[in-house]
């Protein structure tokens, strides 16, 4: 089903938004003689909700770079299905701490500087795999994995999820990247026996103003189990 839609400006206008008469969404542009809507007032559940009527195709927008990214937009759910979810999130959360607490399984949230994962002093290969999202946590689809120094590397699928083709081991470096955002490092050193790594990184995207014809696509949600 597609539940997601991603906004993107192919090509940026270079008009000057703030000389635009002003109207109730944005701005009038004289050239174009064309409204154009200013999305950086708004946050993510407003520009979802805009995008999900079809009468917002050929809009104009002004967006905050880091606006420009995929939006889930989630039909409404039936309370006997909402309460079946609930249930299956539910178990699912609880298997996650299980799971975390068997394995000793560490999050990484990677910043500006090189994120670490703690196992033990032995040389062993590692399995490393994981979910790249976000500041907001939305999941990045395509986005960019390679091992330091090397040609090895992966993409993400839709859910933002990767496994790394190649098992790594202490001192290795991962490098995570997606069109728009700020490089994250993490350095695997190891400190226990755990032969499996999750991860989930955190990219940030250096915020400017960019505005033009906004082209809009609806996306499949994967259903990876």
């Amino acid at each position: 089903m597609k539940n997601q839609i991603h906004l993107n400006i192919k090509t940026p206008c270079s008009e000057d938004f703030n000389q635009f008469s002003s109207t109730a969404k944005g701005g009038f542009c004289g050239s174009c003689q064309k409204e154009v809507i200013d999305f950086t007032t708004m946050n993510t559940q407003e520009i979802s909700a805009f995008f999900k009527n079809k009468s917002s195709n050929n809009t104009c927008g002004r967006f905050k770079s880091n606006q420009l990214k995929t939006y889930k937009q989630q039909a409404p759910k039936s309370s006997i299905r909402s309460i079946i979810s609930g249930i299956g999130l539910a178990c699912l959360s609880i298997f996650s701490i299980t799971s975390a607490q068997a394995q000793d399984i560490k999050k990484v949230e990677a910043s500006g500087n090189s994120s670490e994962i703690n196992t033990a002093d032995q040389q062993q290969e590692i399995e490393v795999k994981g979910t790249i999202v976000d500041e907001n946590g939305i999941a990045l689809p395509s986005a960019t994995v390679i091992l330091q120094n090397s040609t090895i590397g992966t993409t993400t699928d839709f859910d933002g999820y990767f496994e790394f083709p190649k098992k790594l081991k202490k001192g290795d470096v991962l490098l995570f990247s997606y069109v728009g955002y700020q490089t994250k490092k993490v350095v695997i050193t190891e400190e226990n026996t755990t032969s499996k790594i999750n991860l989930q990184v955190g990219m940030n995207m250096d915020t400017c103003i960019i505005m033009g014809k906004v082209a809009s696509k609806k996306v499949y949600a994967s259903k990876r189990n």
